[in-house]
């Protein structure tokens, strides 16, 4: 990506102080949208295109967002932090007033919701768009204090975590262990531990071939596994070992000073580097809003994304019960768009559009190896329940086809460029 041009810096600030400017005429419909991410950036800018006469406010406290997808990439040195760091001047520009706030509260009665800095903003719609939670302790030992000894690197935020790994496997011996806890389901990214497994081996390949990735799992599949180990076997040989959960994967307690790992039958693993990416849940905001249920995550009508339990907010992205649908991406991108014009119809007093959420996942196992899943999706009538529509999707063919794997390479980073493009103008 390239850089911001230093003129387009400058003229930020004085964008974001007049954006209140474009704040809501008397009588105008307010659709807030919390949380800045995949969801939130998608639905702001969506909002913006399909009903102009809408005041549409944006609540996120980072001023930059860098993406979950393809932070795999830093660690395996393909990509760099600022191609995949974004800003909110395109959705200034198009109208957006974008608050640089942390939402706090929600009052699904008297609709409105409390920020950080002390502002209370009154919406007549809301998407949220919070994101996850990390379940700290849920393996023993693995709190927010040992995420700095052991990463997550699951939560972009501020990028630190992301930082310190790459750091942490730059500075390991060559012939040293990187182990990786994967948790089981439902998380954020089904595939993200596996690309990451494979850009972990991408650099110790170049940089520390005598190296060793242990992956302990939660489970006994995942997303795209054979194409995974078929590249992990081509690539890589013997440097990545999966054990699933069957096989004394699953970690239960963990060591962070030590680098020890510990699984359900006690046997300990020591790492030379550790990544942790524990059990997730809906962000705090949703829970603590009454939002969620005992799963932890929001139960939403699939038609609308309404929140069964608070009419008038719309629970899109990572942050809702999702049915068959995986917490990617493209769908976040793909159900904000129906849940601002469910909210948008709603405002105008019509039903919500026919609804068809698209999913398609690419996933880099090396450099120029690419490989993909697609799904198309539809709610029942009710929209209690979600589905896949029969024959609609699947994923890469298998076989030793490396210009299969090249032209996927380059769909993904095409799939990378449009889609940022569409959240952030």
């Amino acid at each position: 990506m390239r850089p911001m041009p230093r003129r387009t810096a400058l003229r930020l600030p004085a964008l974001l102080l007049a954006a209140p400017a474009l704040g809501r005429a008397q009588g105008q419909a307010r659709l807030l949208v919390v949380g800045g991410g995949f969801g939130g950036a998608s639905a702001a800018r969506f909002a913006r295109t399909l009903a102009p006469e809408v005041a549409v406010t944006l609540v996120e406290p980072q001023p930059r967002f860098i993406t979950c997808p393809y932070g795999n990439l830093v660690l395996g040195g393909l990509r760099e932090m600022p191609a995949i760091t974004h800003g909110y001047e395109g959705l200034v520009a198009r109208g957006v007033r974008v608050v640089q706030d942390r939402a706090v509260g929600i009052d699904p009665v008297a609709r409105r919701v409390r920020l950080g800095g002390g502002e209370t903003l009154a919406y007549d719609r809301m998407i949220l768009s919070p994101g996850i939670a990390l379940r700290w302790n849920a393996i023993e030992g693995y709190d927010e204090a040992a995420a700095a000894a052991m990463p997550h690197a699951w939560i972009a935020g501020d990028g630190a975590q992301l930082r310190l790994l790459r750091r942490q496997l730059q500075a390991m011996p060559d012939g040293g262990v990187v182990a990786l806890a994967i948790p089981p389901n439902p998380y954020r990214c089904p595939p993200g531990p596996y690309e990451r497994i494979s850009m972990i081996a991408h650099y110790l390949k170049r940089h520390k071939p005598r190296a060793k990735i242990l992956a302990l799992d939660a489970k006994e599949r995942f997303s795209k596994q054979p194409l995974f180990q078929d590249a992990w076997r081509a690539l890589y040989g013997a440097m990545v070992e999966w054990v699933p959960a069957n096989v004394d994967g699953r970690v239960m307690r963990v060591e962070p000073r030590a680098g020890v790992l510990e699984t359900e039958l006690g046997t300990r693993h020591r790492a030379d580097v550790a990544n942790v990416i524990p059990p997730q849940s809906a962000a705090a905001i949703a829970i603590e809003a009454g939002l969620a249920d005992a799963t932890g995550w929001v139960p939403v009508d699939y038609r609308s994304f309404e929140a069964k339990a608070a009419p008038g907010i719309h629970v899109i992205g990572d942050a809702n019960q999702a049915g068959a649908m995986p917490k990617s991406g493209f769908l976040a991108n793909s159900t904000a768009k129906q849940a601002v014009a469910s909210a948008v119809a709603a405002l105008r007093g019509a039903p919500p559009p026919e609804p068809v959420y698209f999913n398609t996942c690419y996933s880099h196992a090396g450099e120029g190896y690419g490989i993909s899943v697609v799904n198309i999706f539809r709610p029942n009538a009710d929209g209690s329940a979600v589905a896949e529509v029969p024959a609609s999707g699947g994923t890469s063919p298998r076989g030793d086809l490396p210009e299969q794997r090249r032209l996927e390479a380059l769909y993904a980073d095409g799939w990378y460029e449009s889609i940022t493009a569409d959240m952030f103008s």
